[in-house]
């Protein structure tokens, strides 16, 4: 055994780009923001981020004013948008920083003051509620927001440059509430355009959106999941959308042993060999973000599909290899758990009962990030 690695999530950088390339000419003449909340859902967000901005993305997106800063910090400067907040949010900092503010209701008055504080204008983009039900302006207290919005940009406190809301069904095409929900939008757009701003972008889209919906595009589109070349259909692979995955998770065959027939598996001894076989010890658990209960999930060893066997515990996970192995020969190979050469990122999502968004964004620190271009090789080691 000579790894000099134990596990990583491999990222390539090119398969981003091609990903943004590839949006661009479906959306065009909308813009991209590319979406790299949650470190870049789990990818890296500086990294994900330069790269998407050099493809053609001209916006980035994060849920927390903390994340925006540290893209700022990192010397991404393209106009970047927080949308998640709360009363300890450094809106101040925001600010100062050029980074552009959600506002749905409340926050609208602590933006107003941190604005005052900075000496300098906050960039806006308004959030209707459209159906989603989290949140965003009701319709009802639209009117309401928007004339508080304007009497503070009349005091040269704020620019308001966007309206925006949020799809909740766009994953599933053919439900009627997208069409409720876009009709919701272009109605409170059009109110505050009545109310005399100028808009600097209006959008809706989300990645399943962005594939199915050309009528959602308005402006900008926010590209998430597609961004890491992935499906958010449940019956589509990213192939489909020309859209190639940026992730590769890979560890090794830690320990290889012969067990008897009835050998049970892991903690709760759920699982029992029906057979003499060997086990395979792959070390990641969920401390690493793999799923505790993603029993019967697939790992590809040297070209071969075997199943995780029993519960996979905090650092590590069994898989049953089989009667008849070459115990040399599988011990330090390269376990790949989903990406290139291996299973899919849903395959790991069924077999947890969950979606691949929660299963790229879950791996954990522990996981060293490589960052290659164009190959899945073994540069940067």
């Amino acid at each position: 055994m000579t790894p000099n690695w134990e596990r990583r999530a491999i990222i390539d950088l090119a398969n981003v780009r091609e990903n943004v390339k590839r949006v661009s000419e479906l959306v065009a003449p909308a813009k991209i923001m590319a979406v790299v909340k949650a470190d870049g859902y789990g990818h890296g967000a500086v990294a994900v981020g330069r790269a998407a901005l050099q493809a053609g993305a001209t916006w980035l997106g994060c849920a927390h004013v903390t994340e925006a800063l540290k893209l700022r910090e990192a010397g991404l400067n393209a106009p970047l948008l927080a949308w998640l907040h709360t009363e300890g949010t450094p809106f101040e900092d925001a600010i100062a920083a050029n980074i552009d503010i959600a506002v749905s209701g409340w926050e609208l008055d602590y933006v107003a003051r941190a604005a005052e504080a900075a000496a300098q204008p906050a960039r806006v983009h308004l959030k209707i509620d459209t159906g989603l039900g989290r949140n965003g302006s009701t319709p009802a207290d639209w009117d309401a927001l928007l004339g508080r919005a304007s009497s503070y940009q009349e005091e040269g406190l704020m620019r308001i440059v966007g309206v925006f809301s949020h799809l909740a069904v766009a994953d599933e095409p053919e439900r009627p509430e997208t069409d409720e929900q876009l009709t919701a939008f272009n109605e409170a757009v059009a109110l505050a355009e009545d109310a005399g701003f100028d808009l600097e972008v209006r959008h809706i889209a989300n990645t399943p959106a962005i594939l199915s919906r050309p009528d959602a595009h308005y402006d900008m589109v926010r590209l998430g999941l597609g961004l890491y070349g992935l499906s958010p259909f449940e019956n589509e692979s990213p192939e489909s959308f020309g859209l190639r995955p940026a992730m590769r998770l890979v560890s090794r065959v830690a320990n290889v042993k012969r067990v008897p027939a009835g050998q049970g598996v892991g903690y709760g001894l759920r699982y029992h060999t029906t057979e003499d076989t060997y086990l395979g010890l792959v070390p990641m658990g969920y401390a690493d973000g793999i799923p505790r209960g993603a029993n019967n999930a697939p790992v590809s060893i040297n070209g071969k599909i075997y199943r995780v066997r029993g519960s996979i515990a905090m650092d590590q996970f069994v898989v049953d290899l089989g009667p008849d192995v070459d115990v040399e020969e599988l011990l330090g190979s390269e376990v790949v758990l989903f990406g290139d050469g291996g299973p899919q990122v849903t395959e790991w999502a069924d077999a947890a009962g969950t979606i691949n968004y929660e299963i790229v964004t879950r791996i954990s620190p522990r996981v060293p990030r490589q960052l290659v271009e164009g190959t899945w090789g073994e540069s940067g080691e």
